[in-house]
């Protein structure tokens, strides 16, 4: 009786271990994904803002639509920021988190900008936040190697 109860308990831990092991390997394709849809948004808003400020210092209607490109960005980094990485990922998460807050800090900037009815174009010259954004993705290509 006893063996029999061993071996069940056995083979309960095992089945319970290897639904970890698989719900560890879910979790990590989930932030994979998530990672690889946060850097195509990033790179579309690369892409498109600094062409829209340009436009936006004259046209309100410009403005208006950077205005909402930004807030939308600041949303999806923020999001990202709320993701747990899988341990293997740690480290690169915390650089795409330090390029995350640097970009934000860029968004704010152009935010009061844009809120004080004033688009300066010195600010436009301020490229810490476009070349955030190509850091992040050059973090999480790194991200998508580690085979995750």
């Amino acid at each position: 009786m006893k063996k029999w109860l061993i071996g069940i308990l056995a083979s309960t831990s095992l089945a319970l271990g290897g639904c970890s092991m698989l719900e560890g390997a879910n979790d990590a394709l989930t932030y994979v994904n998530e990672a690889t849809d946060y850097v195509q948004e990033a790179k579309t808003f690369a892409e498109e803002a600094p062409e829209l400020a340009q436009q936006a210092i004259t046209d309100s209607k410009a403005a208006a639509e950077f205005e909402t490109k930004l807030e939308d960005m600041k949303g999806e980094i923020e999001s990202f920021n709320e993701l747990n990485a899988p341990e293997l990922a740690a480290d690169l998460h915390n650089q795409v988190l330090e390029q995350n807050e640097k970009a934000l800090d860029g968004i704010n900037t152009y935010l009061e900008n844009i809120e004080g009815g004033k688009l300066d174009p010195a600010a436009l010259e301020n490229t810490e936040l476009f070349q955030s954004i190509q850091d992040i993705s050059r973090i999480v290509k790194q991200i998508e190697d580690l085979g995750l």
